[in-house]
């Protein structure tokens, strides 16, 4: 991501006012990063029993209040509650093949922030939330990891930030980045400039590549990307989460490993067979699903987004497509 100097200063600017505001700074200091030699400020610490990490960012898990700050606290009870959620749909994803490591960390509120104009978007998720993963991942590296590969793992405004983080850190830590198995940023965009404007990294083109970065946002066909708020205005490369592939070639469901989807009767997340199948759309940056019931989840949803946008769907619709994949990334990549 290029960030020029006017964008920086709005960087600077955003994550000093949001920092007063939720009395974690004066007005004269800078922002500090949350302390990660607390157990406290991690969401998930593992016994290690596998070769290879995973470290998950979590998707926006609180919702703001009337006059809260923009940007929570690092022990706000619903985003502790929000991310345990979030974690059973997305990274248990990784616990059968990996050693899932997840700190907490300060977000910005997600209404507020897709209200924003996409600079004033990314000043503000570069600010707090940045600080705060590249502090944990940093410590990750430091104390935890013990020299293993390790996937990153994200969805919402967790891969906002990891974007943040594999486009800084991992750049200016290569020896780190060569253990990088893959990075499963899914659920925001990851477009055609930041991977000219970092050519260290790449984008995946099939199913054994490592070292690589994997994104997708699920939509119905119906759907324009423009009123899509997830997209942001953005056109993000996709990859295929049944065949692996770039190519538009429909992927019906009777080629797909599984998916978890809300028990009808008490919401908890079952396994079913695969719900949805999947097509890319190269010109609009989305991932086409026509199987799901677009009604239907709009009320699951209680209208968080727009009908037919399935942001909250990217982890369970794919779910084993996705188990099986890292761990074919993990095999390629151990067997290099």
């Amino acid at each position: 991501m290029k960030i020029n100097k006017t964008q920086l200063l709005m960087i600077a600017l955003v994550t000093i006012f949001a920092l007063v505001a939720c009395g974690s700074v004066t007005s004269s200091s800078e922002p500090v990063a949350t302390d990660y030699s607390q157990a406290n400020h991690w969401l998930s610490i593992p016994v290690v029993t596998k070769a290879v990490d995973v470290f998950y960012l979590y998707p926006t898990a609180w919702q703001r209040g009337e006059d809260e700050p923009y940007i929570c606290e690092i022990d706000n009870p619903s985003m502790l509650i929000g991310s345990a959620s979030a974690f059973t749909r997305s990274a248990a994803v990784f616990e059968p093949i990996a050693n899932v490591y997840a700190p907490y960390y300060r977000q910005a509120d997600a209404a507020y922030a897709l209200s924003l104009p996409l600079p004033e978007h990314d000043a503000l998720i570069a600010g707090v939330p940045t600080l705060d993963a590249v502090a944990a991942f940093d410590y990750y590296i430091k104390h935890f990891n013990q020299g293993r590969p390790f996937i990153l793992a994200g969805h919402s405004q967790g891969s906002n930030v990891l974007i943040n983080l594999l486009t800084g850190y991992l750049k200016d830590n290569p020896d780190a980045y060569q253990r990088m198995v893959a990075a499963y940023v899914i659920g925001y965009p990851v477009t055609a400039q930041v991977i000219k404007d970092n050519p260290h990294l790449k984008f995946a083109e099939g199913p054994d590549d490592t070292g690589v970065i994997i994104s997708y946002n699920t939509q119905a066909p119906d759907v324009d990307p423009a009123d899509n708020p997830v997209l942001s205005g953005l056109v993000g490369l996709v990859i295929n989460p049944i065949t692996w592939t770039r190519s538009e070639t429909l992927a019906e469901t009777s080629e797909g490993a599984g998916s978890i989807m809300p028990d009808p009767a008490t919401l908890a997340f079952v396994t079913v067979p695969q719900y949805a199948d999947a097509r890319v759309d190269t010109a609009n940056g989305a991932l086409i699903c026509t199987t799901a019931d677009e009604d239907a989840l709009y009320e699951l949803t209680r209208h968080g987004f727009p009908r037919g946008v399935y942001h909250s769907f990217d982890y369970p619709f794919y779910f084993y497509n996705l188990r099986a994949n890292a761990q074919n990334r993990i095999d390629k990549y151990l067997g290099q």
